[in-house]
């Protein structure tokens, strides 16, 4: 598959700072605002669930995620949950959800994995409301690819998280077929993000490499989406690493067993010898 080199991204203008003293809003703008308030914003479609693979590689790219950034402090994450982004949408999607009958499907924007950087990561939410944070939309997006959602995800949304959300990453891995693509934003547009020799994508919103790893993990083997540091190192499951740490005490145990024995075999030498007596 053809793939262009991502340049720079140019930095970003700092965000200028609210004032203290709030504004009073022109009315169209207040009329807005109070219709959003009143809107039911509903934290599910209840449509069907993906597949085994697609719910657990989500549990496992957002624990990777964690243990590679520590405590969310100062950023968000979010797995198949609901973005909402405009009045018109919201307004759909709560129509649609409380519909008898259905004209037609709103637009749900329900990324399979989301960051958002600067952000008090651990404040609950239902849902991501973009007018409730400051405006702020995904910093990265992830899709795990279906069946039924391959033509959603590898061709509309591309455009979609460029030019509507602004994403400035988005990544999507098939697992059927192998692929895994990234683009970061330049301008206004997405460039393909180029694989290194170990066909790792480098990620400067996670400060990672994206990868694929084929092993265990929950007692499933498949090959899963994964993060490596930037010296290569993978980002290991919190049970991994219990089972580095289980390892690692062992050995610890073994060597300390080892040292014991040399040490009683050397005092039985210098007895025998006459060096030393008795105990």
């Amino acid at each position: 598959m053809a793939t262009q080199t991502a340049t720079a991204q140019p930095k970003r203008k700092p965000r200028t700072k609210r004032q203290d003293t709030p504004q009073p809003c022109p009315e169209p703008i207040a009329a807005s605002l109070e219709r959003l308030k009143k809107l039911k914003l509903p934290p599910g479609d209840g449509d069907r669930m993906e597949s085994d693979w697609h719910v657990v590689s989500i549990t496992l790219l957002d624990e990777l995620v964690r243990n590679h950034l520590g405590t969310p402090q100062n950023y968000f994450c979010g797995g198949n949950m609901f973005i909402y982004y405009s009045l018109e949408q919201a307004k759909e999607i709560e129509e649609y959800v409380e519909a008898k009958t259905v004209k037609r499907k709103p637009r749900f924007k329900g990324p399979d994995f989301f960051l958002v950087r600067d952000v008090d990561g651990t404040k609950p939410r239902d849902s991501w409301v973009v007018w409730e944070e400051d405006g702020r939309y995904p910093d990265l997006v992830v899709e795990f690819i279906s069946s039924s959602t391959r033509q959603k995800d590898v061709e509309r949304n591309v455009g979609f998280y460029a030019k509507v959300f602004r994403v400035p990453e988005y990544f999507w891995f098939d697992r059927r077929s192998g692929e895994l693509v990234g683009y970061r934003l330049v301008g206004r547009d997405y460039v393909r993000i180029e694989p290194d020799a170990r066909g790792w994508l480098w990620s400067e919103v996670l400060g990672a490499y994206v990868g694929v790893w084929r092993g265990e993990y929950r007692g499933r083997v498949w090959s899963w989406l994964r993060l490596w540091d930037s010296e290569g190192q993978l980002v290991l499951t919190r049970e991994e690493r219990e089972a580095r740490e289980r390892v690692r005490a062992e050995q610890a145990e073994a060597r300390v067993q080892q040292l014991q024995a040399e040490l009683e075999q050397l005092r039985e030498r210098l007895r025998q010898q006459g060096v030393i007596e008795g105990d």
